[in-house]
Formats: C-alpha cells, structure tokens, sequence
C-alpha cells in the first residue's frame, strides 16, 4: 500500500494557477520554516507540506507510517491546508521547541477574586507566547461599584481588568512573529454590559480583544415584544442574608444560567439556575439599540447566541460553553483547545468557467477523510503549554475542520453567490464534510481507540432530564448511569441528523473525537496557500484590493495589492486580458461578485445552510456599504436570530473607528485624514496617497490608524 500511496501523492505536484506574488511573500514570512539565523529550511511551499505530513505522519505506529506519510501529503496537495500554528509549527521543534500546533483556546473560569484574576493573566501570557488565541469569559466577574468584603471596598469591574490582559497581550509578542489574539465575551444580562459595549469607543483601549455578546433566548423575545430587561449578578448566601434580598421578589432576583455555580457559594435552585441580584431594569430595545450603534460604527460587539450554542452542542450532558476562540468559530470550555483545518474548495472545480464545469465530489470526500485523521493526529504533538489544556484535548479530541475558497469555487461554477443554487450547494458541500467526518470518526475509534470521554460513565441527574426530557421517555431516571458515547450519539441534537448506521456504530463503539467541523476566517492561509482564495465561508471581499498586513521592521502596516483567486483563474483559463474595469469582450461575468453586490440577508442564508451541518460554529463577517441604513442593518440580527444561527458579525468600513484588514480603494479614496503636527499644524490626506513620516513611506490610511491606536512603531 505504501508504494500505491507513494505514487498517488507524486501524481500530480503542479500549480494549475501560478502564485501571485503577495501570496508567496506570506507564506515565506508566516509558514515557511526557517533556522535561528532566518536562512530557510523549507525549499518551497511543497517542502513545507513534506514537513508537516512526516510529522503527523510519525504519530501512527511504525509500520504504517510511509502510507500515511504519503496519503497525507496527497492530501495537502490536492485542497487540505491546516490551520495557521500547524502549518507553521509541525515539524520544526528543532527550530522552535516551545511553540504549539494549536490556533485556539479558551481560559479556565476568571474566578471573582484577585487571585484568580491574575493566575488567568498569567496562564494567559503562557498561551499566547506559545503561539495560541485564547478567548475569555469576563462576565464572571462582578460589577463595577460592587462591594467586596475582603478588601472592604468596592471593585472596578470586569471593564478595569480586562485592560490589564489587553497589556499584557500587547506586550507579548506572540510565536512566530505573529500578535496575540483574544476574544473577550460578556452576558448581555450583566450590570456592566453598557460599558462593555462602548469600550472601545476610546481610542486605542482593549484593541488586543475581538469583544462579543452572549445573547440569551430571553433576551432576543424581551427585544421583539419590547419587554423591560434585568441587568443583575449571581447573589451568595452571605450577600443576601447581609442585604436582607427576598429571594422570592422579583423585583430583587431573577433566576439565570450561570458558569461556575458549584465552584461559588451561588444560590442555586432545582433547575440549576442561580440567583441573580437586580442591579437596574431596562427596556430590552434601549439595549439592543445601543448594541446596534456600536457594531454599526466600530463593527463589535459581535454577537454570539449562546442558547443555541449550548443547546446544540455535542458535549452538551457535561459543558456549559462561555467563551470561545478569537475569531468566534469555536466555543469551548474553560481549558478547551481546538485545532483547525480548512479544505480549499477550489481544488475540486473540474472544467472551471465552462458550460461542462462541476465539482469532484468523490475527491472532495476523499480529501475530507484523510485531512480527518491527519487532524486527529494533531492532538499528540499539541504542545499545549497548560497541563489543564494537555487533559481538556486529550478527553475529547476535538477539532474543527472546515473549508475556504466558498466565494471563488462559486465563480468558477458560474453561479452567484446568495442565490438559490449557491445555497444549495454550500448545504451540500457542509453535509460531505460532516458525513464524512463522522464516518471516519467511527472507523477511527475502533482501530485506534475513541476519546476518552465516550467510555466516561455519567450519572442522570435532574438537570439532564429536563435538558433532553426525551431520555425519560427511554426509561432512563435519576441516578443512572450513562456512557458518554450514549448521550453524544442519541442526545445530541446535532448528531441525531446523522443515518442510524453512523450513530448507532458510535453508541456502540464511540468516536474518536467529539467534535469535528467549524468555518474559520482563513485569512492569511486563504492568501498565501490558496492563492487568495476567498476566506472560509465568505465572497471574495472584491476582485482587485488591498490587504493592510504586518512588516517585520516597518512602523506601520503594509497596504499590498492582491487579486482574487477567481480572476487569476479566469485569467488563466479563459481570457488573460480580462480585467474588473474592462468592458466588452474582456468583462468579467455576472457571476464575479463581491461583497458590495450581495445582500445582507444572502450572507444569512449561506451561513444557515453550513450551520446545520457544523458541530461548532462558524466564523463569519457580513460586510455591508458605508451608506447602508441603520434600520436595515439592525435586521441583519434579528434574521440571524430567527435562522438559528450560532453567531453574526458585520463590517462596516469606518476610518474614525479604525482600519480593516482589508481595503477597497474607493473607501481609501473617498476619505481625507488629518494628521496634527507637533508645531500645530494640520496636515490632510487622501486615505490612498503614500506620506513620508519618520525616515519611512506609509500609506495615509494605515499612518493615521497606527499613529492613533498607538500601534506605531510596534510592527
């Protein structure tokens, strides 16, 4: 098997669209391996992927890791890229002992007490210098103004502490000369949510965090029938026999989930839900508003459903998830990690642009089945830097495969993205991937072993039943005893779509990994190794751009022009001249569109068809024109909402706010920026014009936002 294997991976080595240069630039500065000194050690992009697929390959046991080395480098040359740290990091410990495979993780529980405050900052800084995100729940903490017994004061908030973790990510300079990542999310029933939407409504303040809401069910029905809403904090019993607080007055307590209620001395009822003081009463349309304003003009908070989170989440008898990963894909536990990977969709288009063009499903599915197991391998050479992380991915196993190239793989079908046929088929193209997935996960455990958890005994308890109350009408009670492979395969919301065969085989024997498939952003992987291909989920942001991206030395960020995956191939197959401004014979189709030519409500429904098929989530932005109407925008969500989305972020270019990754050069054009001088004096640019400032040429634009976000100088 090993010499078939051998000549299927050197069957076909070539690049049927030639790199642009912008696209080889990234990958020699962020995954192409290099010594101590910065000579490189891999020759070429196909070097990097002999690397990575001898590393994941010498996990199997002895006898079988030729076939696999080469099944998985057939694989890496045919569509399966891994995400960013195991791309860059597998393979190359000799040059970098200290690094991680891991893009993603989540912090332990940040505990409402000084201690526990600060043992996060520094397991944090641990995580981030081995080169990983990691996201945070900060609701946890209590708000601003509340008194605190031991310290016989009163706290500053979860607002105050959180700029602390926002220095220290700055300061670090994160593995691989790549910055830090953080998500921060926050209970939008916390006294302190007002502030924590308008944070970064001051210049330069908590810029190391994305910032997203954990928006409940009760919240969204509170905002559609224009209810009052209750801002209110987890109670003690100490508090409320100190405050005298009727635990039976509404007015006083509302009953809520909440994170940590074992490890707290919370009031909690029979349901497990916590006693919360009411802090203030708010009408839920004054909040919602307010959230509104703020991701209109700065784009956060984002918005993460977390009912629906929970609710479909596979590990859900023994989860509660709070927090999720920097860009929002992946919600996990205190401790959790995920790692990540993205099929490039383009891969698969046979006779592209042409009246005969179609998708190779069976390659696609095989691709799909190797890429699984070649990411199951990755949790043996994690290198997790928490001994907590180590145990969290080692129970469970999971990770989170998803694809890019949706947008251009659309174009080169000649369909238009957000139309009927493209939902359909990005329904179809998730399904694959998760039947497929799931299959493989099956297989894998029987010959390998399934995650530890599936052979975890859990007892019923009362919780549990009124989560699946369906388990009682199976016969199960209070104090049974259930084996995690059973809860996972038949209880799961999310996996009861599945055929009998896949979750029966996996009640029976259990899976390798609990988890399986998210959409992440793919941004500099879909640049550099997709030939910028569109990211993850997403159109092509335009078909000719700029990409602001980081220069090791230079003050300010870098504007480089790039062209979509879909006009090179265009280019290349049928018509070199063509162009996005030209007219005539050398136009481009109607199906070339971007983000400016497609509805708010179409990103909805591509990102819904996915979801379905998607164990975790998926990371998406809908971009929307400068002039979009506020009304308009403010329905995005509550469509969302209504879809059963997991999630929904919105960009809006804003150059008072702050400078996008990526640029189209009429916003540049169309804004004028005032840079003030130490002599008093104003000088003003067009946002595409190049300045000279401090012995360096810069990009107005990118000048302006580096110089007021305090970035300058910090590339």
């Amino acid at each position: 098997m090993s010499a078939n294997a051998q000549a299927l991976a050197e069957s076909s080595q070539s690049v049927t669209v030639p790199f642009q240069a912008a696209s080889v630039d990234i990958w020699d500065k962020k995954y192409r391996l290099k010594d101590l000194r910065g000579n490189p050690v891999d020759e070429d992009v196909d070097a990097t992927y002999r690397r990575v697929a001898r590393a994941l390959a010498d996990v199997e046991e002895a006898d079988k890791q030729e076939h696999w080395y080469f099944r998985f480098l057939w694989a890496l040359r045919h569509g399966a890229i891994p995400a960013g740290r195991i791309t860059s990091n597998a393979g190359g410990q000799e040059y970098k002992p200290a690094t991680s495979t891991i893009n993603c993780t989540v912090s332990g529980t940040v505990t409402d007490s000084m201690d526990g405050i600060l043992a996060k900052v520094h397991e944090a800084g641990l995580t981030l210098k081995a080169g990983c995100g990691i996201g945070y729940d900060f609701s946890t903490l209590r708000p601003k103004g509340a008194f605190v017994a031991g310290a016989g004061a009163i706290t500053s908030g979860p607002l105050s502490f959180m700029d602390i973790f926002d220095r220290m990510c700055f300061t670090i300079s994160s593995a691989g000369g790549r910055r830090g990542a953080q998500m921060a999310t926050f209970d939008v029933g916390h006294p302190d949510v007002q502030d924590f939407i308008r944070a970064k409504r001051e210049d330069g303040r908590l810029r190391q965090f994305n910032m997203s809401l954990l928006i409940t069910h009760g919240f969204m029905e509170a905002v559609k029938s224009d209810d009052w809403w209750r801002l209110a904090f987890p109670v003690t019993h100490k508090q409320a026999e100190v405050e005298a607080i009727d635990l039976n007055d509404s007015e006083q307590v509302v009953w809520r989930d909440w994170p940590n209620r074992e490890a707290t001395d919370y009031i909690v009822d029979s349901d497990g839900r916590v006693a919360c003081k009411v802090f203030r009463t708010i009408k839920a349309r004054h909040l919602w508003n307010a959230i509104m304003s703020s991701t209109y003009d700065y784009a956060e908070p984002g918005f993460i459903l977390i009912d629906q989170y929970n609710d479909m989440n596979n590990n859900w008898y023994v989860e509660n998830i709070r927090a999720t990963n920097p860009c929002g894909e992946q919600g996990l536990p205190p401790y959790g990690a995920c790692l990540l990977g993205s099929v490039n969709l383009t891969q698969f288009v046979r006779n592209p642009f042409t009246e005969d063009a179609y998708f190779d499903w069976d390659e696609y599915g095989e691709v799909v089945a190797v890429f699984t197991r070649m990411l199951d391998n990755v949790v043996e050479i994690s290198g997790l830097p928490l001994a907590e992380q180590q145990r969290e991915i080692e129970r469970k196993r999971r990770h989170g495969m998803g694809f890019l190239g949706l947008g251009s793989t659309l174009a080169m079908l000649r369909m238009t993205y957000g139309d009927p046929p493209s939902v359909d088929f990005t329904e179809q193209v998730s399904r694959e991937l998760a039947e497929t997935g799931w299959r493989t996960a099956a297989e894998l455990a029987q010959e390998k072993g399934a995650a530890p958890i599936m052979d975890e005994s859990f007892t019923v308890d009362d919780e549990m039943l009124r989560l699946r109350p369906e388990m009682a009408s199976d016969g199960y009670q209070v104090g049974d005893t259930v084996p995690g492979r059973v809860l996972m395969a038949h209880y799961s919301r999310y996996m009861q779509q599945f055929p009998a065969e896949v979750t029966g085989s996996i009640a029976e024997h259990g899976a390798r990994f609990t988890h399986h498939s998210s959409i992440a952003p793919t941004g500099t992987i879909s640049l550099s190794l997709a030939n910028n291909a569109s990211n993850g989920i997403e159109p092509s942001f335009a078909h000719k751009y700029f990409r602001n991206v980081i220069r090791e030395g230079r003050k300010s960020k870098e504007k480089v022009e790039v062209d979509s995956y879909e006009l090179l191939a265009y280019k290349h197959f049928v018509d070199p001249q063509a162009d996005t401004e030209a007219e005539g014979e050398h136009a481009l189709p109607d199906y070339f569109v971007d983000t400016n030519s497609i509805q708010p409500w179409q990103h909805v429904e591509i990102q819904a068809a996915a979801q379905k098929w998607v164990d975790s989530s998926i990371s998406k932005t809908i971009n929307v024109p400068q002039d979009f109407d506020f009304d308009a925008f403010k329905d995005i969500y509550l469509y969302a909402y209504d879809k059963g989305l997991k999630g929904c972020t919105t960009f809006r270019f804003n150059p008072e706010a702050f400078q996008g990754v990526l640029v189209q050069d009429k916003d540049l054009k169309n804004t004028t920026y005032r840079f003030e001088l130490d002599d008093g004096s104003v000088v003003e640019a067009r946002g595409d014009e190049e300045v000279e400032y401090d012995g360096e040429t810069h990009n107005a634009a990118n000048l302006y936002d580096a110089l007021k976000e305090g970035y300058y100088g910090r590339f």
